[in-house]
């Protein structure tokens, strides 16, 4: 087996995925791969589902692409869904790379005073996540 991780972070929005992903990366000298940041770099927003669904599917393409040769990556996507990181896992070990699950479980009012002091800055404060979104 490579010494190479898929590292996936899974949590609601508002629980430390991305910072979490920033820390791993920084640690492990992984390749850090967050669909919001690149959302919004692209002129959309994380709202933009169609985008998103296709930027998830090119992001994972570029991870297998960089698994294979060695390197590690941490994916920030969410995850919410057993079926998305048993897949995910699945082709990584394929791969022959191992995979790690940092699952983060944060209580729901931590997460929107989290969530609040986002959507005051930019580029959130343009298409702020609400409590209608939960």
């Amino acid at each position: 087996m490579s010494e190479a991780r898929l590292i996936l972070t899974c949590g609601l929005p508002g629980a430390g995925k991305t910072t979490l992903a920033e820390e791993i990366a920084v640690e492990r000298a992984a390749v850090r791969l967050t669909k919001d940041e690149w959302q919004w770099d692209l002129g959309s927003s994380p709202w933009d589902r169609d985008l998103g669904e296709k930027l998830e599917g090119k992001l994972w393409c570029l991870a297998q692409e960089l698994l294979s040769h060695g390197l590690s990556v941490v994916l920030d996507f969410g995850l919410w869904a057993r079926v998305e990181r048993d897949e995910l896992r699945t082709v990584a070990r394929r791969l022959g790379v191992g995979v790690e699950l940092h699952y983060l479980d944060v209580p729901t009012e931590d997460l929107w005073t989290r969530i609040e002091a986002r959507n005051a800055a930019p580029p959130w404060d343009d298409e702020p996540i609400g409590r209608a979104d939960e």
